[in-house]
């Protein structure tokens, strides 16, 4: 499948003033992003907040639709949030636990995920337990099964973590805890915006997913995904006069689509500015992004290996997201270098990634993250600056 790099390059004005490998952290948002924030920015400063609201509340309404088309949902099963973890934190805190509730989670869960695992365990005696990974380096689904009873009350998986290109197998997942009748609970805040996502073949309850990341978009944007067999179950942890109505002195009634999981203060121009790249990302199609950014990965890796680096990325399947160390150097000192070539990199460490960390003795690794602007020539500046530091 052939991309047109030349296009994407010309639609990012951020590509001719640096050479950007941090996209797992915020992409290099493309111009119809900037230009879409700043103009509704503009029309608020001249006519007002609410008004400019008022005025643009079918695009603002469209972008539930744009998110549902990128996830094969309902438009009534997406809330839109101002970030992937309170998306992610407004199932999980509307969960009931109980003492000896177990939640299970993989090696490569997320630190604000298994922090969040660790209170609720405190606050009511839930069990946290941790599913050890294959010999390809992904969550064991035959160590899941073994691991599933009726004390399981959900299942909360990172589907790529933020230290490596590992793609944990989400569908199979998915359809372990659909089998059991068990939530479960997808993060895709580092995959959305580069696989192909479809909840209906990931078989997931909730996915939540940031808008700066490989989607592209403003930060301070997210937005989570709820099916209706969930979504009936769960009353929101916190209310406002959005999610829920106010229908008597002393009666209120929660929004029966994924809107109960939202507030009602939003920053509306960064909300258009998050519709405005996910329809970008669809007028590229999720499977040809999919296909480039995978494959500038597996080059990048290659390249790596291949001057001596070592390259930490677990896995049978791979993404994007790209870790190495260099014997000898620390991660800062790495990325720093780089940084004075003009190159953004970035460094995981082992507070962002306790289990994984730990499991496998890691060091602090360099985060290269590829995305589809990026090019071989690039690759080939980093890899020579990587390799001028051995």
């Amino acid at each position: 499948m052939t991309f047109d790099v030349d296009r994407a390059r010309r639609e990012t004005p951020g590509c001719t003033e640096v050479v950007h490998f941090n996209n797992a952290g915020s992409s290099l948002p493309p111009s119809v992003v900037t230009d879409t924030v700043v103009s509704y920015l503009r029309r608020e400063a001249l006519i007002g907040g609410y008004e400019a609201a008022a005025e643009a509340s079918e695009r603002l309404d469209a972008v539930y639709t744009s998110v549902a088309r990128l996830l094969g949902a309902e438009a009534g099963d997406i809330a839109v949030t101002d970030n992937a973890t309170r998306s992610w934190q407004a199932v999980f805190y509307a969960l009931p636990f109980a003492a000896g509730d177990r939640i299970l989670t993989s090696r490569a869960e997320y630190a604000s995920n298994a922090i969040a695992f660790l209170q609720v365990a405190k606050r009511t005696g839930a069990v946290v337990e941790v599913i050890g990974d294959d010999e390809s380096g992904q969550l064991d689904v035959e160590q899941l099964k073994r691991r599933v009873d009726r004390d399981v009350k959900l299942i909360a998986v990172s589907h790529v973590p933020t230290q490596g290109g590992l793609v944990n197998p989400a569908e199979e997942i998915g359809a372990v805890a659909e089998a059991a009748g068990i939530p479960f609970l997808l993060d895709a805040c580092q995959s959305a915006g580069q696989l192909d996502l479809d909840v209906t073949r990931l078989k997931c309850d909730a996915l939540s997913a940031t808008g700066r990341k490989y989607l592209r978009g403003p930060r301070g944007t997210g937005f989570l995904y709820v099916h209706p067999r969930l979504r009936e179950r769960l009353e929101p942890a916190m209310l406002d006069l959005h999610s829920a109505s106010w229908v008597s002195p002393e009666e209120y009634v929660v929004d029966p689509t994924a809107k109960r999981f939202e507030v009602w203060e939003r920053d509306y121009a960064a909300v258009a500015g998050l519709g405005a790249a996910i329809d970008y990302a669809l007028g590229w199609g999720l499977p040809a992004i999919e296909e480039r950014v995978t494959a500038l990965g597996a080059a990048l890796r290659t390249r790596l290996a291949a001057i001596g680096a070592k390259v930490h990325d677990a896995g049978a399947r791979k993404c994007g997201i790209v870790t190495f160390s260099l014997d000898g150097t620390p991660a800062t000192e790495i990325k720093a270098r780089l940084a004075e070539a003009g190159i953004n990199t970035s460094v995981s460490s082992r507070t962002s990634a306790q289990y994984d960390f730990t499991a496998r003795n890691l060091p602090d690794l360099v985060r290269a993250s590829v995305h589809y602007y990026n090019t071989e020539e690039e690759i080939d500046l980093l890899v020579r600056q990587v390799e001028k530091l051995r």
